[in-house]
């Protein structure tokens, strides 16, 4: 398997669980957390158990020389306190070879998921066009208006051009996209993207949420300036690697941000807020920083 910074990183949801994924370009494969499909399969809510059932069971196959383990692998993904952390993965037919280790009740149900989690995102490389129009359903389905979703796909469109120029000038996809996105972010808004997260309540049970997901339209606006700012400083002044594109980030944030204070002082009204799309949830109220 590639490294994580080939791979694109997800998380799907199988019943109540939530499995973490990731699609390898170049191997043209998705890994799955082990332990998350293990968590599904014996009903364990418990994330030490379920690593624990694993470390087990993997001993049990290797003294048996199953090919299982051999042809797991390990990758970064997002941990339960937030943070970037190794762990087991293996692609599907490792993973349905796994499954039959596992006496489980889930286990068709769960192999008849993976495997259309599978298909889907081949189906999606061919025709770009339906992950947009499940994103657009999804996003309808939970309430967003037109005018709302219209605002989040410029802004992922944004967003995209900004990466793809950081990926072809030697910045690496994973911590070095997440720090030059913290810096952008914390210029336009007065907060780190942790922060605003937990403004939003975006914490705790609800931390695998997407932050752009849940930004009004206007905090959707202000976060597409900053990028696009950010990206057209960086061509101008050709930043290639971390270090030269931290400059581009800073200035393109300062841009939204200067016309974010600006709206501010016209309206008298903060344009970040801890408003949010969560079921039964209070919105709370921010003074922005300057």
């Amino acid at each position: 398997m590639t490294n994580q910074e080939n791979s694109e990183q997800s998380l799907a949801i199988f019943e109540k669980f939530k499995i973490r994924k990731s699609y390898d370009e170049e191997t043209d494969k998705w890994f799955f957390s082990v332990i998350d499909v293990i968590a599904a399969l014996t009903e364990q809510g418990d994330y030490k158990k379920a690593k624990s059932y694993w470390t087990t069971l993997k001993s049990r196959l290797k003294q048996e020389g199953s090919e299982v383990v051999t042809n797991c692998d390990q990758l970064k993904m997002v941990a339960e306190d937030g943070k970037m952390r190794l762990t087991d993965v293996a692609d599907l037919e490792a993973i349905f070879r796994l499954i039959q280790s596992i006496p489980s009740p889930k286990a068709e149900p769960i192999k008849m998921w993976l495997a259309k989690v599978g298909n889907e995102r081949i189906q999606e490389i061919s025709n770009p066009e339906q992950s947009l129009n499940r994103a657009r359903e999804n996003w309808q389905k939970h309430g967003r208006s037109q005018k709302w979703i219209q605002q989040r796909m410029m802004g992922q469109e944004t967003r995209n051009k900004l990466t793809d120029y950081w990926q072809e000038n030697d910045v690496k996809k994973g911590e070095e996209f997440a720090i030059l996105t913290n810096i952008i972010h914390q210029e336009w808004s007065g907060l780190n993207v942790a922060d605003h997260k937990n403004l939003k309540g975006l914490t705790k049970t609800n931390k695998n949420q997407n932050l752009r997901d849940h930004m009004s339209e206007v905090e959707l606006i202000f976060a597409a300036l900053a990028e696009v700012s950010t990206r057209q400083i960086a061509e101008n002044m050709k930043a290639r690697g971390l270090e030269q594109n931290k400059i581009p980030a800073k200035k393109g944030g300062k841009i939204a941000k200067d016309a974010r204070i600006a709206l501010e002082e016209k309206t008298n009204q903060k344009v970040v807020s801890g408003s949010n799309f969560l079921e039964n949830a209070k919105p709370k109220i921010i003074k922005s920083s300057r």
